[in-house]
């Protein structure tokens, strides 16, 4: 069947409009039609909707360059390779669910003291992690006083238990024995963080009390070990003691005079921290399981 040639002028005029309103080439270029068109094949319209799914695709993945961008100059490639690092060794141990929440928990923590210092604008390096060991963030500026740096210390505890407690009580409310597990390596985490003996952040919070809080600190970091046998707090005993003796001998002029009501906020942040973390370690133990591959 054949249409009329005045439906076939206008049918070309209209398809040229569309093709120039769609950036195509011109209308000159385009070929009229010998006739009325024929209906596509079944495998040119499959094989055209697979192009223009992987040309959407292609499109997305162009228009989000710029926030992968901004995601990357925040975490630097040596943040997310050791953050990889850490995973997978922690994952022969305890399996990859725990290994990846683990961590994340880990870098939450770190996200604490790297805000506190954005906010005191000193400058420093991405979030680095050391498998068994943690993660730290380096300083690359010495803070004001004593009272900064302490606030610099405990923003790592305050973010990490927030989101530990977040964990577990979700945990708690879905029955789920995984995120249980998690919680409480949490509260464990952010607990022995907590230890007043530096490098640990309880150590640089102690840099706000009295020098005889330091030796006090020091003993109970002692107490600590004698309970755990933690390698780990074996090594930050051997570095605390150095940076007791050269704090003690060496004191930067003025970097310990802060105001008694600085000296008290940090005291009773601290402290009140200490006493959450110690009341929630032992909710939900009932759920506590052996952690499954």
């Amino acid at each position: 069947m054949t249409t009329p040639p005045g439906d076939d002028e206008a049918r070309r005029r209209i398809e040229n409009l569309r093709a120039v309103m769609a950036g195509a080439q011109p209308a000159a270029s385009i070929k009229p039609a010998a006739g009325p068109s024929a209906e596509p094949h079944a495998s040119h319209r499959k094989r055209n909707g697979i192009l223009g799914v992987i040309g959407t695709a292609f499109v997305v993945i162009v228009s989000k360059l710029k926030f992968l961008g901004l995601l990357a100059s925040v975490l630097k490639f040596k943040t997310l390779a050791t953050m990889l690092l850490s995973i997978g060794l922690y994952a022969f141990e305890w399996g990859w669910a725990f290994a990846a929440g683990f961590v994340l928990l880990i870098f939450v923590h770190e996200l604490g003291h790297a805000v506190v210092l954005k906010h005191e604008g000193i400058p420093a390096g991405a979030p680095v992690f050391i498998p068994f060991l943690g993660a730290f963030i380096a300083m690359r500026g010495m803070p004001r006083d004593a009272y900064v740096e302490a606030k610099v210390a405990i923003g790592g505890p305050v973010l990490g238990s927030l989101a530990a407690w977040a964990v577990l009580g979700v945990g708690l409310a879905m029955n789920h024995p995984l995120l249980v597990t998690l919680g409480h390596s949490g509260i464990l985490l952010n607990l022995f963080n907590l230890i007043p003996v530096s490098p640990l952040d309880g150590g640089r919070i102690a840099g706000a009390f009295t020098r005889t809080f330091w030796i006090a600190g020091y003993v109970l970091g002692i107490g600590a070990f004698a309970l755990t046998r933690s390698p780990i707090l074996l090594i930050a005993l051997a570095v605390g003691l150095i940076t007791l003796w050269q704090r003690w001998r060496h004191p930067v002029p003025g970097y310990h005079d802060i105001p008694r009501a600085q000296r008290l906020a940090i005291g009773l942040g601290y402290a009140l921290l200490l006493v959450a973390l110690a009341l929630t370690l032992p909710i939900g133990m009932d759920l506590h399981p052996r952690i499954a591959r």
